[in-house]
C-alpha cells in the first residue's frame, strides 16, 4: 500500500540533485492550442538558465510540435487529425518549437527527436544516452521530443511524461520535474470535486494510486495523470526522485529557483534498478513465455541464477533471439509470472533444446550461442523488480 501526505502545506526542501530532466507540456506551450505562446514559458526559461548558471545539468523534454504546426493549417481540428496529419503538422511545427526555446537562452540548444525504437533497442538507447551526455557536457541544452513525424502508432512512446522519464534514465538524472497546468496529483478530480486535497508525497505508485488519475485536462495534449503517474513509476524505479507541478503559477517556479518545490513529490526507491535492468523491465515488449519447472524458479528466485535449458518444460509465442519473453512457473492454480528476460534462442530453437542439458545444444541445433536460455543479468524477476511486466 503506497503511503500519501495531503497534510504538509506549502514548499518543501528537494533533496540535493546535479542532472535533471524537464518536461513541459502542451497546455503551457499552446495554451490556446494554436501556436506556440511565450506566456507561461519565459518563467521556465529563467528556471532551466538560473539552473545552469549554478552548474546543473538540464535536458528539456518539450511538447508542442504538432500544436505549433496547428498554425500553418488552421482547417485541421484536434479530434479530427488523423495520425498521417499529426506527423505532418509536427515536421512543421518542430522548427517554429526550437526557435522559440532557442530565443530564450544564451547557450546553444540541440535538438533530439527519439522513437520507441531508440529505446527499444539496446545499442540505440545507449547511443541515445552518449549524445545526450556529450551535449550536456559541451554545454548546451537538449530539447527533446517524439519524432512524431516518422514514428508509426504502434511504435511510438505515445506521450512525453513517458518520454521524459525514459530519457531520466538515459541520462541517470536525479530528478525529473513534470510541468502540467495542474498543482499536482489531488486525492480527486479537482475539476469535479472542488473539496479535493494536493497529496504532497507519494512513496510508491501503486493501484491506490493509479485509481486517483482521471483522463486528459487538455485538448492539445495527449496525456493526462495517468501517464504523469506511469513516468513517475518508471523514474522511482531508476532511483530518480518525480515532482509533478503547476507550471502556470509562477510562485511554483520561484519556489525551485530556492531549491524547494510545490507540487506532488515522488520518492525514489530505497533500490533503484541498474539501467539494463530498468530497461527491459519498461521498454521492451513481451513477445512469448517460457515455461520453467520447480528447480529453474528456485534457482531464478532464491538463487539469482540464469535460465538453463534444463530447467525450461515449455514455451509459446512466436519469439526470436534477443526478445523479451515473460518467465512461468506452473502448478495446479495456475501460472505465476516469475519476472522477464531477454531470450537467447528463438521459439523453434527453445522448443528442440527445452529440457535437455547445456552441453547438448550444438548437438541438436548444430550451433549454440550459449549455454544458458536467458542470462542472470538479463533477467528481471518479481523479487528484484514487482513491474515487470512491460508497462509501455
Amino acid at each position: 500500500m503506497s503511503q500519501q501526505d495531503t497534510t504538509a502545506p506549502g514548499p518543501y526542501p528537494l533533496p540535493p540533485w546535479k542532472r535533471a530532466v524537464i518536461k513541459v507540456g502542451s497546455a503551457l506551450i499552446a495554451p490556446d492550442g494554436r501556436g506556440v505562446s511565450t506566456r507561461y514559458l519565459l518563467p521556465l526559461a529563467r528556471l532551466i538558465a538560473e539552473k545552469q548558471r549554478e552548474g546543473k545539468e538540464i535536458v528539456l523534454v518539450s511538447s508542442g510540435a504538432v500544436a505549433a504546426g496547428q498554425v500553418f493549417h488552421a482547417k485541421s481540428r484536434p479530434g479530427a487529425r488523423s495520425l498521417v496529419e499529426k506527423q505532418a503538422l509536427a515536421a512543421m511545427g518542430q522548427t517554429s518549437l526550437i526557435q522559440m526555446w532557442s530565443r530564450f537562452f544564451d547557450f546553444p540548444c540541440a535538438q533530439i527527436l527519439l522513437t520507441h525504437d531508440d529505446i527499444l533497442h539496446r545499442k540505440r538507447f545507449v547511443n541515445a544516452k552518449n549524445t545526450l551526455l556529450t551535449l550536456i557536457g559541451m554545454g548546451a541544452l537538449p530539447i527533446v521530443n517524439e519524432n512524431d513525424t516518422v514514428a508509426v502508432e504502434e511504435l511510438k512512446v505515445g506521450d512525453n511524461d513517458n518520454l521524459a522519464a525514459h530519457v531520466a534514465v538515459l541520462i541517470e538524472a536525479d530528478l525529473l520535474l513534470i510541468f502540467s497546468d495542474i498543482d499536482g496529483l489531488y486525492t480527486a478530480d479537482p475539476r469535479k470535486h472542488p473539496d479535493a486535497e494536493l497529496i504532497r508525497t507519494v512513496e510508491r505508485v501503486d493501484a491506490s494510486v493509479l485509481a486517483r488519475a482521471g483522463g486528459s485536462g487538455s485538448s492539445v495534449g495527449t496525456g493526462g495523470m495517468i501517464t504523469k503517474l506511469q513516468a513517475a513509476a518508471k523514474a522511482a524505479d531508476r532511483g530518480i526522485d518525480t515532482v509533478i507541478l503547476n507550471g502556470k503559477r509562477g510562485q511554483a517556479i520561484d519556489h525551485l529557483l530556492n531549491e524547494q518545490a510545490d507540487g506532488t513529490f515522488f520518492q525514489r526507491t530505497a533500490q533503484p534498478q541498474a539501467a539494463k535492468k530498468h530497461w527491459i523491465s519498461h521498454a521492451l515488449p513481451v513477445q512469448g513465455r517460457i515455461v520453467v519447472d520447480a528447480g529453474a524458479r528456485r534457482a531464478l528466485l532464491e538463487d539469482g541464477a540464469s535460465l538453463l535449458p534444463s530447467g525450461v518444460l515449455d514455451c509459446s509465442g512466436d519469439f526470436q533471439r534477443g526478445d523479451a519473453v515473460a518467465v512461468v512457473f506452473r502448478d495446479s492454480t495456475g501460472d505465476q509470472q516469475l519476472g522477464k528476460g531477454i531470450v537467447q534462442y528463438n521459439h523453434a530453437d527453445l522448443l528442440q533444446i527445452k529440457g535437455g542439458q547445456s552441453s547438448a545444444i550444438r548437438e541438436r541445433l548444430g550451433y549454440a550461442y550459449t549455454p544458458v536460455i536467458i542470462h542472470r543479468n538479463d533477467l528481471v524477476t518479481q523479487t528484484t523488480d514487482t513491474t515487470a511486466e512491460e508497462t509501455v
